[in-house]
């Protein structure tokens, strides 16, 4: 009887990581740098989503999820990366996956290091997979020669300046990233001026039809799934454009609500908290004097 694949793995080393995929052992045992074409893809073995304790970066040639501008589109399309956090599941590949190449790493490999605390500050961890970095020739040959030097620095002799000198190229790698995202972001700005005036109208939309009282104040998750984006790629996006985050944005809009009815009804600052979707009163009274360095009652008070 043939053994049917779990539904969820969980690779408990970087060893395990090779072996179900049919690579030779690693030479670092926290660190890999893999060439995807060497892979072994057998999807009738493979479990359907996986799960990995490490850190992966991922360069691909034929990367999905381009932005459309109109019937066009204008990203890069010399590659780009995809960034993976611990903790993450992911499907598992259903065939082939090009060319490209693997970086993982192990949280234990950062400790001691500045970095150990700071990768939790680069975002695009937390991106989904349709919102990879599409690099250009420049930026790929940038990522390429710190690529190189990884490779070089695990297939040489390991001693005691090895994790000094990777951990300093998985950092610039992340800069270089950060970087260059920053670019995508504006070169997207068409696009992402677009993403602002739907982002109004589903508030707008929210608080209309009487969803927020329901179901509270509207949240980044919310927005982000009603735009197709991961909250982090959303927020990251909006600083771009505007310097705020996603959760600004929604404040913003919950002042601007609150001021409509402050000044336009007669309901209670209790009753326009409710329904703007906040459980408790003192709450929105919080927030509201926090942005406009007034009470409720306080604002009303300058229309009388």
């Amino acid at each position: 009887m043939k053994t049917e694949a779990p539904a969820l793995y969980k690779f408990e080393s970087l060893t395990d990581f090779h072996r179900v995929f049919g690579l030779p052992k690693p030479i670092h045992p926290m660190v890999s740098f893999i060439n995807i074409k060497d892979m072994a893809i057998n999807p009738g073995v493979l479990p359907a989503s996986m799960v990995m304790p490490f850190y992966k970066i991922a360069y691909k040639t034929n990367l999905c999820g381009k932005a459309k501008y109109g019937q066009n589109f204008y990203d890069f399309g010399e590659g780009g990366l995809v960034f993976t956090a611990p903790g993450q599941i992911f499907e598992s590949p259903t065939e082939n996956a090009g060319s490209g190449y693997i970086l993982l790493v192990h949280p234990d490999f950062l400790l001691s290091y500045p970095l150990a605390s700071t990768v939790k500050q680069y975002g695009f961890f937390n991106y989904a997979a349709n919102e990879a970095l599409h690099l250009s020739e420049k930026e790929r040959t940038a990522i390429f020669s710190v690529f190189n030097i990884i490779e070089e620095e695990l297939n040489s002799r390991i001693d005691n300046f090895s994790q000094d000198v990777l951990i300093s190229q998985i950092e610039l790698l992340l800069n270089y990233s950060n970087r260059f995202y920053g670019r995508q972001f504006i070169t997207r700005k068409a696009a992402n001026n677009d993403m602002l005036q739907k982002i109004e109208n589903i508030l707008d939309e929210y608080f209309k039809y009487g969803s927020a009282s329901e179901r509270g104040i509207p949240t980044v998750q919310m927005l982000a799934e009603r735009l197709g984006m991961s909250p982090s790629y959303l927020s990251d996006m909006l600083r771009s454009l505007t310097g705020e985050n996603a959760q600004h944005h929604i404040q913003e809009k919950l002042v601007e609500k609150a001021k409509e009815r402050l000044s336009t009804s007669n309901l209670s600052v209790s009753e326009i908290a409710y329904e703007l979707g906040f459980e408790y009163p003192q709450s929105f009274s919080r927030m509201f004097k926090t942005k406009t360095s007034l009470s409720p009652l306080a604002f009303r008070q300058t229309f009388n």
